[in-house]
This record gives structure tokens, sequence and C-alpha cells, in this order.
């Protein structure tokens, strides 16, 4: 869908600081979610034995106990709020859960009992928890806070907070416990650069330093999952590899988005090598969980777009990697069946994982979490509540579905949030709306030069958030409605001819969207500083009430602010956005040329159109920043 309902966004990017400290305290988005009667199970954990698996359920607050043996959830433990992760000691007796909110916790659960025992409070919506090898130190992200935080299991509080760059989403640990691998969700840096791409952190445990962020190829982002091999020598990452340099012209061959796994060696703690989980005619979309199998040899992905599981042989691939030269040999004999001749050109060979890659698809919609016991793989499946099993002993290795509660009809709004995730809607299953906006219809931080306004012409990204309530669409405002942009971009972006009530659907689930609460609050009221932007904000001097108007923070027109850029027509004006959850939303502007608040105030503001802001301090400054990040 990308920006075809894009709003220019005036904001600053999260920080890489973080404290700690007591963040808002308004309820999660989870809490009315829980009513909606749908468990949307998302991740998973085992027992060393095999015989028990637990399950979060993330809209209906629950974590479900379910016997291997004969199928079926023998219990269900209600959590405070939306359980995101699980992470399980090493005898099997505690589990511990992340619950995601704006003040999220980590909930332990006695297994033996089932019911929770002890509750820790941590940062904003929290989740990816990963045990240190010695079972002392539970390690989990603090996505909105931009950090990693340590937690003391004999203490039961936060010891440390590690400053990363971008929304962490999962974290894994070494066997050796000396390092803790970041995944990082969305990149950090301006999105007209030649290169932008997310970073994977690796924080030294000993120290509790951020050592170093690997940057994965260019396009690379919507991180989802890390996992290290049993041998400690590599960790995969789940990622999305975008082609945005390129006009939204086809998809044919992963022009637009193509889906990737990028392995790391830990020896070296540097990048090995990209390689791509679609095949030549075949996407793989929206790849989330990853999985190294006990003995090493296999690494199975799930494809949360197009419903399926890559099962890799995690010998051949990595035997494969390391053959392949840095640069061309001239005395070699040329194998003309091969489109990589040198490590570089892997990213960008579809057939790279022919030979050592099964796909498998799945009955099921949304495969978001994935645990692999003895011979069988299982997929915990986000949007038809139910469990997937692969058994790869058997004579054909198929799929089997295990439902995990009653059916219930569909809604509009679940419909439309289903098909905003669903790939195989898209010709040849190469992205689905998620792919440029999150699995939350939120950013990808990238632009992307769709055909609309013309071509040559990228626009950044931005979230589908008040999309439907704001007209019109899109940083030129060339569609009317967010409703005309909605069927656009099935059209145009998808490659798909859909029945209008899918269109429907899709303009139920993001009119039902509600903000987030800032990171920033403090209590959940206005800080101090955001206090006195807030005064600066709505003075007639400074001027930015005039256009941010209204309860939406926008007055619904188009101005010329003075952020036209290089690839910009001089007479080209722009949509003005609502500031509401712009926090979340950078880069700024209609090009992402605007990192932080103080850019958009200041170095992309020379003439004082976009706002007056020559006359004030640098503390109003900051001030007026606090306030912006709040809303």
């Amino acid at each position: 869908m990308k920006q075809n309902l894009l709003k220019l966004s005036v904001a600053l990017i999260l920080t890489s600081t973080c404290f700690i400290g007591t963040p808002a305290t308004t309820a999660a988005p989870s809490s009315s979610r829980s009513k909606s009667g749908w468990l949307s199970p998302t991740a998973l954990v085992a027992t060393a034995d095999g015989k028990t698996m637990f399950i979060a359920y993330a809209t209906a607050n629950q974590v479900a106990v379910f016997d291997v043996a004969s199928a079926k959830v023998a219990k269900t433990v209600e959590m405070p709020a939306s359980p995101l992760g699980l992470a399980l000691s090493a005898d099997g007796k505690q589990l511990f859960v992340t619950c995601a909110a704006p003040s999220s916790s980590v909930c332990i659960v006695d297994t033996g009992s089932n019911k929770i025992v002890t509750t820790i409070p941590t940062g904003h919506t929290t989740m990816g928890p990963a045990l240190s090898p010695d079972g002392k130190t539970l390690y989990v992200c603090n996505r909105f806070n931009n950090c990693v935080a340590a937690i003391d299991l004999a203490q039961r509080k936060e010891v440390k907070r590690v400053a990363v760059p971008r929304e962490p989403v999962a974290v894994a640990v070494t066997p050796d416990g000396k390092l803790l691998l970041v995944a990082n969700h969305l990149h950090t840096g301006r999105a007209d650069a030649d290169v932008v791409a997310a970073v994977v952190t690796i924080i030294d445990t000993a120290s509790g330093r951020a050592i170093k962020d690997i940057a994965l190829p260019n396009g690379s982002g919507l991180l989802r999952d890390v996992h290290v091999s049993p041998d400690g020598k590599y960790a995969c990452v789940t990622h999305v590899l975008a082609r945005f340099h390129l006009p939204t012209t086809q998809l044919e061959r992963g022009w637009m988005n193509t889906n990737a796994m990028s392995i790391i060696d830990l020896t070296k703690c540097a990048l090995f090598n990209t390689v791509l989980l679609d095949n030549v005619d075949s996407g793989a979309a929206n790849p989330w969980a990853a999985a190294w199998s006990a003995d090493g040899k296999q690494i199975c992905v799930t494809h949360a777009g197009t419903h399926e599981v890559s099962v890799i042989d995690a010998p051949a691939l990595l035997e494969k990697l390391a053959k392949m030269p840095a640069a061309i040999d001239p005395n070699a004999k040329i194998d003309y069946n091969a489109a990589s001749r040198v490590a570089a050109d892997v990213p960008n060979d579809l057939s790279f994982l022919v030979g050592v890659r099964n796909r498998i698809k799945l009955p099921d919609n949304g495969p978001r979490a994935i645990a692999l016991i003895g011979k069988k793989i299982y997929t915990a499946n986000y949007f038809s509540d139910s469990l997937s099993v692969i058994d790869q002993a058997a004579p054909n290795v198929t799929a089997s579905s295990i439902p995990l509660g009653s059916k219930r009809a569909m809604t509009a709004v679940r419909k439309g949030e289903m098909l905003w995730n669903d790939a195989t809607m898209c010709f040849q299953g190469w992205q689905s709306c998620a792919s440029c906006h999150s699995s939350d219809a939120r950013v990808d931080g990238l632009n992307w030069d769709l055909l609309n306004d013309g071509i040559g012409n990228p626009k950044n990204s931005k979230t589908m958030l008040l999309s439907h309530k704001t007209p019109p669409a899109m940083s030129m405002g060339v569609r009317d409605t967010a409703e005309t942009a909605v069927r656009s971009g099935i059209k145009n972006i998808l490659f798909a001819v859909r029945p209008e009530e899918d269109a429907v659907a899709i303009d139920q689930y993001l009119k039902s969207l509600q903000p987030i609460p800032s990171p920033y609050l403090e209590n959940g009221k206005l800080s101090a500083a955001a206090q006195r932007g807030k005064k600066i904000f709505f003075d007639k001097a400074v001027g930015c009430a005039t256009c941010h108007s209204s309860s939406v923070f926008t007055n619904l027109k188009s101005s010329d602010v003075g952020t036209r850029g290089q690839f910009d027509k001089a007479d080209e004006i722009f949509d003005t956005p609502s500031l509401i959850e712009e926090w979340r939303t950078g880069p700024y502007l209609h090009d992402g040329s605007a990192v932080t608040m103080r850019d958009v105030l200041t170095t992309r503001n020379p003439n004082d159109k976009h706002g007056k802001t020559k006359h004030l301090s640098p503390q109003q400054i900051d001030d007026l920043a606090a306030y912006l990040l709040s809303l």
C-alpha cells in the first residue's frame, strides 16, 4: 500500500538515549482488544522434554498450556496485558511472559501451579525475552524506549538498560552468555540517503554496553527475529529487503520488495551474508520467526505473509556461502547455472537457496511464531487462532492444523487486519500492505517512488493512523480520501484485482487504529518541558497551531512550508499531516530528510515557513520538540 495514504509528518525520531524511569501509565491498547474474542497466538516455547508447549494469546491476554501428546489446551493463564513474548527456565519450572503496554511488565508463572507468582515492572511495549545461559538474567526489549533491559531474577527487578538504535523487537544470547544480539525493527537515519538500512546491535553482557551495530544490506528493515546457532558461531535475522531505489512499476523478480534472512558471523561480529527467501517467480513475504534446530542442522523461518515455512539445510547453506569468493577469479571455471559468482551477488540471487531449502505451505493464516520439537515443526498462526504442525518424519511432509479455540465469525475489522498482512492477495506473493507499513499499519521509514504523482520523486512512507479522518491522502494530496487510496494501493501496489468487500474491510481496520501513548509522557501526562512547549506551539507568533489545528492537529489543507527537496517541482505544496503519534513515525517530512525535531524546526526550516522558529532559543526548541513528541 506504501504511501497511498501517506501524510506529511513532523516529528523527532526516537532517540537512542534510554533512561530508567517511570513510563506512561495509560492503559495498554491490548486491554480493549482482549474483548474481541480472538486469541491471536504470537509466541511459542516448549519444555525440554517436548511434552508441554506454552502459547501466548496476544489479543486475549492469556497464555495457554498446550499438551503436545493430546494436542489440546489443558489450561489458560490470564495476563494483565498483551503477552508478546515467552521464555522458559532450563528446568521448565518458571515461565517468563512479557506483557506489553505503555507500562509493561514481566510476569513469572510457576508452571507447576500455572499461576503468576511475581510481576516485574518494565518499560514501554516490552517483548522478545531471552534468558542468560546461567538462568540468572532475563533480557527484554523495551521497544518504544529504544532499549534492552537486563532483569536480575534474584532481585526481581530491572538492573540495567542499554540504549539501542530503534525499536528493538527480539534478542538472542550466545551459548556462553557473553554476547546479546538485538534485532532493531527500523532504521534510524534519513530516508533520502543512498544507503538506508536497519542494524543488528551486539551488546557485551559483562560490561552492559553496545559494542557494535551491524548494518544489513541497503533496504533492510522490518526486522522480526534473531536466533543464535547452537554452537554460537552464527546468528540468523529475518527481515524485508526493499528495493526502494526503483520506481514501483512492477513486482516481478522482487522489483519492489524481497524477503530475506541475514547470517551474522559471531566469531567476527560481522555480517556473513544475506540470502533471499523468495523464489524467482514466487515471493515469500513477511519473514517473521526463526528457529535453529538443537542439532544445528536446520534453520526454520515462518513467512507470515504467504503462510509458509522455509526449512533450510543450515550446514549446506553455510558451506555454500563460505565458498563464495570476494572477487571473480579470472581462471576459475564459470558455473553458468549459478546466478551468484561472488559473495556480493548473493543478496540479489533469487535462486541461491535452490537445493538447500524446502518451502512448505501451511493450511493456516499468519504464522508468527515457531517451535521445534523433535522432528516436528509447530507454528502459531495469528489470524487462524491455530497451530500448524509439520511432521518431517512423515513419508509426505505436509502441514496439518490444530484449532486453539472455537470458530468465530470474521468481523470486518479483523478481516481487514488479516488482509493488510496477507501477501497471497498480491501478485506472486512478493509483499503485503505490511511490507511497507509494518503489521500495525505504521511505517517502514523508506522513500518510495510511486507513480501517482509522476516518476522520479520518491516520498516517505507514513503511518495509516487517522488516515481516514484527515483527507486528502498522500503527501501531495493526490487522493481525495483514504478510501480512494486503499483501492488504488490494491490495484497499483499489490497489482491485484480484489472484490470491493476486501477494500471495505481494510478501511474498517484502518479506521479502528488507536494511538499508542507516547513514551515521552511522564505518568501519562506532559512533562514540564512539554508543557512549556505546548504554550510555544499555540503561540500565534510561532504559528504551529495555524495549520496543525483541531483535535487531530491538521487543517486538512496543503501549503508551501519551504521543505521542497531536489526531486520536487518549484510549485509543489504539501498536505498538512496530523501530529498524533509522530514520535514513532520517522524520518520526517515528505522526503524523509529530517531525522530529528531539531532538523524539522531548524535546518529543514531555513525560511521560517514551517513555523516561525528562528527567534526561539535552543531551550525553547527543545521544549517545543518535547511537546510534539508527547502527542
